[in-house]
C-alpha cells in the first residue's frame, strides 16, 4: 500500500475521492520535512508525489529508526493539519502525541553519547 493510500484511510478518506489528494500530500510532506530536519530518514530527504512512494521507501525494513513509529507519526501530524480538531482536548492531545513522537524519533536517530 502506499504512503498516501494508507494516510487517507487513516484520515477517512476512501480511496476513491482524489478531491483532497493535493492538500494530503502537501501535509505528508511537510511532516516529511520535519522528520528530515530532526535526521529521520535519508540524507537526502523525501517526498511523495502520488501514489508510487511506499513507506520502505521512507526507511527500509530493519533500519534503526521504527518505521511504525514513523507512519504513527506522519498520519497523527496530518491529521492535526488536514482536519485540525475543534475541540481544543483533542487537538491538544494531538500535539502532544506528536511532540512526544517528534522527541522519540529524534533520539531513535541519535541516542546520544554510549
Amino acid at each position: 500500500m502506499s504512503i498516501l493510500e494508507d494516510v487517507k484511510l487513516d484520515i477517512g478518506i476512501s480511496q476513491d475521492d482524489t478531491d483532497f489528494d493535493d492538500s494530503i500530500i502537501r501535509h505528508i510532506n511537510t511532516a516529511f520535512s520535519i522528520l528530515y530536519q530532526l535526521g529521520v530518514g535519508p540524507d537526502v530527504g523525501f517526498k511523495i508525489t502520488g501514489y508510487d512512494e511506499a513507506w520502505e521507501d521512507f526507511i527500509p525494513v530493519g533500519e534503526v529508526c521504527d518505521l511504525e513509529m514513523v507512519k504513527t507519526y506522519i498520519k497523527s501530524k496530518v491529521s492535526y493539519m488536514f482536519d485540525h480538531p475543534q475541540n481544543s482536548s483533542y487537538a491538544n492531545a494531538l500535539k502532544e502525541i506528536n511532540n512526544e513522537l517528534e522527541w522519540r524519533l529524534n533520539v531513535a536517530v541519535d541516542p546520544g553519547e554510549e
